[in-house]
Formats: C-alpha cells, structure tokens, sequence
C-alpha cells in the first residue's frame, strides 16, 4: 500500500514512517499543507494521513481542496490534537473519512488504516444505480439528477449509495451508521448533518423529493412518498 503522510512534525511523521515501513507499505512524506496537496493531486496513493494543523494550508482547507479537485475516492485519516464535537464534524465536513486524536497509539493507527482500506477496495457489483431520474455511477463517483451533475463529498456519496442499493426499503438510523462508519461510531450526530446535506443538493432544486424520513426508524429513498 503506498501511504502519504502529511505531518509538520518530524518525529510524529518519522514514527509512522517507520512503523508502516517495517509491515511493507510504501511512505511518501509531506511538511507543509502546500507541498502536501502538490503531492496528494500529482501522485495516486492509497491512503492519506493529513494533520489538521499544517503551515501554509491547514488540514481541513488541504481535505476540502483534493476531495473537489480529484475524483479518486482515496481515504483521508486526519491527525489531530482537538477533540470536540465540531472538530470531528469540521473534518468530516471537509471530506476526511476517519479522525485519529494525538497521542495515539501507532497499533490503533494501524487498525483504522486497515479498516478504511478494506472499505475503499471492496468490490463493486452494479456500476450504475438509478432511482427515476436520480442516477449514481459508482466507477467514476458521478451523481446527476435529470442530467444535472451533483457534486458530493465521498461521506455523503457513501451514504447516498446505500439508500440507493436498499431503494423503497427503509434503512434504520443505526444500520446506516454501521455501514458508514464501521466499528467506529461517531460521537454526536453528523449522519443528521449529511441527510440535510443531501437533501438540499438532491431534492431542493427538484419539484419531487426521493429521500424519506421515517420518525422514530430511519431514512428511505424511493418515487414514492413517505
């Protein structure tokens, strides 16, 4: 696996390094936000371990330009000394997939690089799922409704995609957040935060709504009403 670690500080960076070097993976390092996102859109890596706070260019602005700039669904881990709420949600929000708090250990480290990795190269069946005029093209992370592209952050592309592969059945709270965030449950409520965002992009400008909010259970997408 070939791992871009964006970190300012040598030793943390070096640590890592070194830690995945020994287990066979490929390290390319970066110490600026700038120098990272150079390397980040010029080189096609496997995984991204971006710090959130970088001279030049922080990590979330560093997050939020690659995730418009390309559409490579690579993973981003964000490394960083704040813990809040908003926080995690600022991060999450600019398109990072996984949010790691300083110190860690470098075996949890390790996990969590393993499990976004095993999300990011499952297999694929259909390449394209369509419900009415909403389509979603999973080879190239292309969605359009009624030909019009929409442009998603890959959070809420994963999220959109499997209310698209459960179409009409409705999709408890809880399961969707296990299939998003695996056996890393979020604090707070950010699924709340994609579903508004998603709606805004993929209902709003339309005369018809295709995502359903079932009270007290969960979501559904599908032609039909509630």
């Amino acid at each position: 696996m070939k791992i871009l670690i964006i970190e300012d500080d040598a030793d943390i960076a070096s640590n890592i390094g070194q830690y995945f070097e020994d287990r066979g993976h490929l390290l390319d390092f970066a110490y600026s936000g700038n120098q990272g996102l150079e390397l980040a859109l010029g080189e096609r890596f496997d995984l991204l371990i971006l710090d959130l706070m970088l001279p030049g260019k922080d990590g979330i602005a560093l997050c939020r330009e690659f995730r418009s700039r390309t559409r490579h669904d690579t993973p981003v881990l964000m490394l960083t000394a704040r813990d809040t709420l908003d926080d995690k949600i600022d991060g999450f929000e600019a398109g990072a997939d996984d949010y790691l708090v300083k110190p860690f250990s470098l075996r949890e480290l390790e996990m969590r690089v393993q499990a976004l990795t095993r999300r990011s190269q499952a297999p694929l069946s259909a390449k394209v799922i369509c419900i009415g005029d909403l389509e979603l093209n999973r080879s190239t992370m292309q969605v359009t409704r009624d030909r019009r592209p929409i442009r998603l952050k890959p959070r809420a592309f994963q999220i959109l995609e499997y209310l698209m592969q459960n179409s009409d059945r409705v999709i408890p709270r809880q399961e969707l957040i296990d299939r998003i965030w695996a056996d890393d449950p979020p604090e707070g409520d950010p699924l709340r935060v994609h579903i508004h965002n998603l709606r805004a992009m993929i209902d709003k400008p339309f005369d018809r709504d295709l995502i359903h909010t079932v009270h007290g259970v969960g979501y559904r997408i599908g032609t039909r009403g509630p």
